[in-house]
């Protein structure tokens, strides 16, 4: 190949297979970011007054400097898992490119939209009481505001995030399917996962870390396939 055909046709075509290197890779690191940093918000959010708690008990929560300063980690490491997971989305469009269908992309980012509308809602809603402490200089709030605004994050989490959560899954699976994106296997679980989420009905804590776990287990996936790729010889021109 010489040094004309290298100026002409063979920069958009080097180009293109460069982007199709560096979206499994990215999709992998954003998601495993996103897995993290979620998991560990989720944690720190479950560190507030256990239910059943006494006034006393949350007042004293709320006015200690130590519980307070939990209690803000997580909610800002909140807004940069969102972003991490809509990072996730765009990076794995990327990789589909144009042999995505349009129904089953328009599903996806949506899905990935709301769920991260949701995620950020209910942060908002079990932070706001913290965030009147601490800023507004407000009382510690009564039992039945705390309650309220625990039932209200939870609500919006566990009910819509969840099921936003198992759309997105699904037709992820679907896309991963369709296109070969991923090992049949992993689609299959995201398929079985999804329906979990979809169909549960329960308040358990640890269910909120399947979707989390299964972002996780794909863009370890990513990351497996983008390094082997990288590592294939490039196809010689004939």
């Amino acid at each position: 190949m010489d040094a004309s055909e290298v100026g002409s046709g063979a920069p958009p075509r080097l180009e293109a297979v460069e982007r199709e290197l560096r979206a499994p890779w990215a999709a992998g690191v954003a998601g495993l970011v996103f897995a993290t940093l979620f998991s560990v918000s989720m944690v720190l959010f479950y560190r507030e007054p256990k239910a059943g708690s006494s006034a006393s008990e949350i007042a004293a929560w709320y006015l200690r400097d130590r519980g307070t300063a939990i209690g803000f980690v997580g909610v800002y490491l909140t807004p940069f898992a969102g972003i991490a997971f809509l990072w996730f989305v765009a990076t794995v469009r990327s990789r589909i490119g144009a042999r995505e269908d349009k129904f089953f992309a328009t599903v996806f980012l949506g899905g990935g939209i709301l769920f991260v509308a949701l995620l950020y809602a209910a942060a908002a809603a079990i932070s706001a009481p913290l965030a009147a402490v601490k800023f507004q200089d407000a009382p510690p709030p009564s039992a039945d505001v705390f309650v309220y605004a625990r039932g209200l994050a939870y609500t919006l989490l566990f009910v819509y995030g969840m099921r936003a959560a198992a759309v997105f899954m699904i037709v992820s699976s679907t896309i991963a399917l369709r296109t070969a994106a991923l090992p049949r296997w992993v689609a299959y679980l995201g398929f079985a996962v999804a329906l979990v989420l979809l169909f549960s009905v329960s308040y358990v804590r640890a269910i909120v870390f399947t979707f989390p776990a299964w972002v996780a287990l794909v863009s370890i996936v990513a990351l497996r396939r983008a390094h082997a790729e990288r590592e294939r010889p490039p196809a010689r021109d004939t």
